[in-house]
């Protein structure tokens, strides 16, 4: 991959990041005029080892946007459909026998208004609940994605990592991305975790694929989806509208969309897409400017990750700065 978009740190610069905030690595895939424009990885999968370009890094939460895409592009094939209640294909035994069960649907489960916790291991009796209505308020729920999952896998009859292949990674030659941990892994080139102070944190290989966490892929690779994102991800265009519009208010001037956090109002009348994740030792964002055609991918392997975010968010994106004030 080329690069051809200025680079206003420097590699001194951003080597110095990594080790003030104990940072072993960290890639990022800058998007100018719609494009991918730049793929750069800095710093070491582990202590002694160099992260190459094309380091593998576990996303965490950067999982979501994968699978809001694939959704939305089965519903614009008419193959799904965002309103149909999901028990058509799917009801979890654990909300079998709540009525609610029966309206939960799509728009729910990208808008993050299911009325489930984050994960269910949360909740005291370590079952899935309704916490609310759906639809009635937001609360940001990876479960949402794995009952969405759980939906598609019953009416397709194939598992999540088939489907994305099918309809994202095959044709965006996303070629280094996955679900799960498999035999095609290279485990050479992957970006192990650390914590806060850059120690290793030994952890378990995912074998199974989770439609809200622990996507396997590249800086290059997703950089390729986030572009496509960026041109309208091949949506009829009031799909994309449906993408965008506000689906739940999360706090002041941001809402949460499909999929992806929606951050209105910003100068020369921008806004901004946004997915960020964070698992132990890993934290990534993608930022998306549609008007401007403008966007950045973050990748690391560490628990201070997200300290990385202020310099490149800053430097690289002209509303880089606005973003980051609004953060604070």
């Amino acid at each position: 991959m080329g690069i051809s978009a200025a680079l206003l740190l420097s590699a001194i610069e951003i080597a110095r990041l990594l080790e003030a905030n104990h940072v072993p690595a960290v890639g990022f895939a800058v998007i100018r005029d719609g494009e991918l424009r730049q793929v750069a990885v800095y710093g070491e999968l582990r202590k002694g080892i160099p992260a190459p370009v094309d380091t593998i890094f576990n996303v965490a939460s950067l999982t979501k946007p994968v699978v809001t895409m694939l959704t939305l592009k089965l519903v614009a094939l008419g193959k799904w459909k965002l309103d149909e209640p999901l028990a058509k294909y799917w009801v979890d035994p654990d909300v079998a026998a709540d009525p609610r069960s029966k309206i939960l649907t799509t728009r729910h489960v990208l808008g993050h208004q299911t009325g489930f916790a984050n994960w269910r291991w949360e909740e005291e009796s370590k079952k899935l609940r309704f916490r609310a209505d759906p639809g009635t308020r937001f609360g940001y729920s990876g479960e949402g994605f794995e009952y969405l999952r759980s939906a598609l896998e019953h009416k397709f009859k194939q598992p999540l990592d088939q489907l994305s292949r099918t309809y994202v990674f095959a044709p965006l030659g996303m070629t280094q991305t996955r679900h799960a941990w498999d035999a095609r892994t290279d485990e050479a080139r992957f970006a192990r975790w650390h914590d806060a102070n850059g120690n290793l944190i030994e952890g378990d290989f995912k074998t199974d694929a989770n439609a809200a966490d622990d996507l396997l892929t590249t800086v290059e690779d997703y950089g390729r989806f986030a572009a496509h994102v960026m041109r309208g991800a091949g949506l009829p265009p009031e799909l994309f509208a449906e993408m965008i519009k506000p689906q739940a208010t999360m706090r002041d001037r941001a809402a949460m969309g499909l999929g992806w956090e929606v951050h209105q109002g910003l100068s020369g009348g921008e806004y901004a897409l946004i997915h960020s994740g964070s698992d132990r030792g890993v934290h990534a964002v993608v930022i998306l400017l549609p008007k401007s055609k403008q966007g950045l991918v973050i990748l690391t392997n560490g628990d201070n990750g997200y300290k990385l975010y202020g310099p490149l968010v800053t430097e690289m994106l002209d509303a880089g700065k606005e973003l980051m004030e609004r953060a604070r």
